[in-house]
């Protein structure tokens, strides 16, 4: 598997590639900006972008998947539960002082437990409200294991739930039966900031206790 993760957009947001060795087959995960970027990296290893998969629709984790989708013909993927959100793109970057320019349409509905494929790696959907109302997990089994948390749960802490549709109770909920039941050795990336594993959050993020 081909997994390389880096920063991208206003906020910095990790952006994931995840490709198939053999079939050069790619998706991208929360292409929150600097497109370029993006593609210059997919470029380089040669692969070919078939889905946009977002973990929610907060500006800086889509705020470049209309352009990536513009170049490369990748499927913009979301959970329903946040399509408001994304409808309402220009008014959160506004809060934020950012422009945007207008999404383009969600081509497909992920939904809890689906399996996204590209090639021989498999993407597993998993729904995780609490940071909004439609946030979503991608599991990727192969020699390891690899979590992408998004918003859900980060290195010691957790996603924040003052935010549109946001729930502290639901977010803990969440991460509490639906993350921390995944393998300890989980490597764990999340939608900022460092990696981490399911076992040292389980033991050490005051959060989830």
């Amino acid at each position: 598997m081909i997994i390389e993760t880096f920063p991208a957009g206003p906020l910095q947001c990790n952006c994931t590639i995840i490709a198939c060795p053999e079939t050069k087959e790619a998706i991208v995960v929360d292409p929150g900006g600097d497109v370029e970027k993006i593609i210059q990296r997919l470029n380089k290893q040669g692969l070919t972008v078939k889905f946009l998969l977002h973990t929610h629709a907060h500006f800086d984790h889509i705020m470049g998947s209309r352009e990536l989708k513009e170049k490369t013909g990748a499927k913009i993927c979301l959970h329903e539960g946040d399509q408001w959100l994304y409808d309402n793109l220009h008014k959160q970057c506004g809060l934020f002082g950012f422009k945007a320019t207008d999404p383009l349409p969600v081509d497909h509905y992920l939904q809890d437990e689906e399996e996204v494929k590209v090639g021989n790696i498999t993407a597993s959907v998993i729904h995780t409200p609490g940071h909004t109302p439609g946030s979503l997990c991608f599991s990727v089994q192969e020699k390891d294991s690899t979590l992408l948390s998004g918003d859900t749960l980060f290195q010691r802490s957790i996603g924040r739930t003052d935010l549109w549709g946001g729930s502290f109770d639901e977010i803990i909920k969440s991460i509490s039966q639906r993350l921390f039941t995944l393998d300890d050795s989980t490597k764990v990336i999340p939608g900022h900031g460092p990696n981490t594993d399911i076992w040292s959050e389980k033991r050490e993020n005051p959060f989830v206790q």
